[in-house]
């Protein structure tokens, strides 16, 4: 039987490799066979074949009848769906309790303590970097603000407001919740509307014209900007730099201060 490599490539979806996919599909379409019958069918090697079935029985993908000749029957595709949606829902589960236990265990606490140490060894001039793509930008803004203590100064593009509330929201609302100040400025227009309404509790909102900076202040005493126009550049191109020093942090804090004054504020141009 010849299956379509396109085909085998969808069902690879299902967790499998390619001999385990050609027996599969085979199984499927006899509905039961014996082992050799199958290595015909899927031109799968002999000496493989008998290995790969124990896989997929082990998969839950087949059965194994208990007769001579010995013969597989499949489980229907719905139902083996099913079982792997569970399995990975499981494994998952497994794994994130795995790493909670981590969280609070001696192992942390001794990592911590060598990143502290590591840290206190480093002029603060020198801790910087680069980040790259823009999930990963995301995920580094989002461990900034969870440190803040103060202030939290956030500019951005218009497009680039909606995907950071959207983001970021969970670890806003508690740094809110801590008693941090948490400004925005972005070219605001009317689509973003609902987004203001919904953190209007949270965030002081400002219109900034047409104005592309990008970069998220914390404290006074780090920030990351964004080097590209996120208009031009895809997503996974974008590149952040993240600076942790209180003498630059300050200078453009002391910057923003004064554009903060003049720039317009919501109910200037949208009725919130």
């Amino acid at each position: 039987m010849i299956v379509e490599k396109e085909f085998l490539k969808k069902i690879k979806q299902f967790r499998l490799n390619s001999y385990e996919a050609k027996l599969w599909v085979a199984l499927l379409s006899r509905g039961a066979s014996s082992a050799g019958e199958l290595s015909e069918i899927a031109d799968v090697p002999r000496s493989r074949t008998y290995d790969v079935l124990e896989s997929l029985e082990k998969k839950g993908f087949i059965i194994m009848k208990m007769e001579k000749p010995i013969k597989y029957i499949a489980i229907p595709p719905r139902e083996v769906i099913e079982r792997i949606k569970k399995r990975i829902k499981h494994d998952t589960d497994v794994k994130l309790k795995n790493i909670d236990n981590i969280k609070e265990s001696d192992v942390i606490n001794e990592l911590n303590s060598l990143y502290k140490n590591g840290v206190e060894m480093v002029e603060p001039s020198e801790i910087s970097g680069s980040v790259k793509g823009r999930d990963n930008i995301h995920d580094h803004i989002n461990m900034m603000i969870k440190e803040a203590e103060k202030s939290i100064i956030i500019v951005t593009t218009t497009e680039g407001l909606k995907r950071k509330l959207e983001f970021l929201k969970t670890e806003l609302k508690r740094a809110k919740e801590r008693g941090v100040s948490i400004r925005v400025a972005a070219p605001l227009n009317e689509s973003h509307k609902g987004l203001i309404k919904e953190f209007k509790n949270i965030i002081d909102f400002r219109h900034i014209g047409n104005i592309k900076g990008r970069f998220i202040l914390i404290d006074s005493d780090e920030l990351i900007f964004m080097i590209m126009d996120d208009e031009e550049i895809h997503p996974s191109y974008d590149v952040g730099i993240w600076v942790n020093t209180k003498m630059f942090a300050t200078i453009l804090k002391d910057l923003f201060e004064i554009s903060w004054k003049n720039m317009d504020g919501i109910e200037n141009f949208i009725k919130a």
